[in-house]
């Protein structure tokens, strides 16, 4: 992985069209009916953008493909010492052994036994969004509170303290934040967490990090230092994305009407549950964080990539491959989506996607329902996206709706 200052190469990911912004960046379509990968620029780093839907499946699986592309790229510090390693940048079988230490608490049982408390709280910001009068910003109001207070219950991590997890997520996942301030920020995360863990071990409760302090502190299989940082992980990723598909789908539903009252007036979970399902094919919000290097030589969708080469995971383009299914560019919430890599592909797919559907499941439908009449509450044209940031979505979505 080499970091370069070849200004012909495209700098990744690419600028979607402001009158398509629900499209990725319009050169993808290029890259995937052109010969093998693409060189680009991400974070500073010459790449190979894997655009197809095949390429990235095998970029994703083969052996000589690398998740710990830390080791490339210089880890990030903590008072002059390397940060603990994460499960999502580490390969098996090490990866195997550290998320089976954290799948319970995401299992598709536990999930189901949160969901009539996560339709309770969807309820209840909606409530003080009517109370409130109108017009809010619903990414502030309903987009993210939900999915934050669900993982900081599951995680045992004080919801009082969200507004600093999101302001340091914020520059974690910014594409213009500097080195120094992504270290500075990961140095403050981790420097909370490895207090909270202390706290934990003194004070347990039946949350995720308590559990992990009884079972495998103790045993030597995890450090304080794996705790917290692991734990990082999963509450930013844990209300990150999740708010984010939340407001962006909203806003596709909002300019797709036909769709949205399907959803709203739908009886059968089925019609939810595929419509979320292409929601997630259709926007892909994570649009550029799933990176690799190459450990040895390895051939990828015909061309050679060299050992110790990167490669980022081009997870819209992927999805919108019409190899992968037919008229891609379109929302049909009618079509079979599975497969899809909204959360990814291969032994690293999205830890917590059982419950990032159960959110979105219960959150799209809740909103539509209670508030028939939303609408927004600014022309389109008005509304900020976030191309600035790793993660897609909307940095605000201004609402109105008649009273109920």
């Amino acid at each position: 992985m080499t970091t370069s200052n070849d200004t012909d190469l495209p700098v990744f990911p690419g600028e979607r069209d402001a009158r398509c912004p629900f499209d990725p960046a319009p050169e993808y379509a290029q890259w995937r009916s052109g010969g093998g990968l693409r060189k680009v620029i991400w974070q500073g780093h010459e790449m190979w953008a894997v655009s197809r839907y095949e390429d990235v499946k095998t970029a994703m699986t083969d052996p000589r493909v690398s998740a710990d592309v830390a080791a490339q790229k210089g880890s990030a510090e903590y008072h002059g010492g390397v940060m603990p390693k994460v499960f999502p940048r580490m390969d098996d079988p090490e990866h195997a052994v550290l998320r089976r230490m954290l799948t319970k608490d995401f299992t598709v049982k536990r999930v189901n036994a949160l969901r009539p408390e996560i339709e309770k709280m969807a309820g209840e910001f909606i409530d003080t969004m009517i109370s409130g009068g109108g017009p809010a910003d619903l990414v502030q109001a309903y987009a993210l509170p939900i999915p934050s207070l669900v993982i900081s219950l599951l995680l045992g991590v004080p919801y009082s303290d969200h507004g600093f997890f999101q302001e340091i997520t914020g520059v974690l996942m910014s594409r213009t934040a500097t080195e120094k301030e992504k270290q500075q920020a990961n140095g403050k995360i981790f420097g909370y967490l490895y207090e909270l863990v202390a706290r934990k071990e003194a004070e347990p409760d039946d949350a995720l990090i308590s559990r992990l302090i009884q079972e495998y502190l103790p045993t030597g299989e995890l450090t304080r230092e794996t705790i917290a940082m692991n734990s990082f992980i999963l509450l930013s990723a844990g209300h990150e994305t999740t708010a984010n598909m939340i407001g962006l789908g909203t806003l596709a539903l909002l300019e797709n009407p036909g769709v949205l009252a399907r959803i709203r007036d739908a009886d059968d979970p089925k019609v939810v549950s595929g419509a979320v399902e292409e929601l997630l094919r259709y926007l892909t919000i994570v649009h550029s964080l799933v990176a690799r290097v190459a450990k040895e030589d390895v051939e990828i969708g015909g061309t050679l990539v060299k050992a110790g080469e990167g490669l980022i995971m081009n997870l819209p383009a992927a999805n919108r491959d019409p190899a992968f299914l037919d008229n891609p560019d379109i929302l049909d919430i009618d079509r079979n989506s599975r497969g899809h890599m909204a959360f990814g592909y291969g032994v690293h797919q999205c830890l917590g996607q059982t419950l990032a559907r159960a959110e979105l499941e219960i959150a799209l439908p809740v909103l539509l329902r209670r508030l028939p009449t939303l609408r927004l509450a600014v022309p389109p044209e008005e509304i900020r996206f976030r191309g600035d940031m790793s993660i897609y979505g909307v940095h605000e979505l201004p609402v109105t709706w008649e009273q109920p």
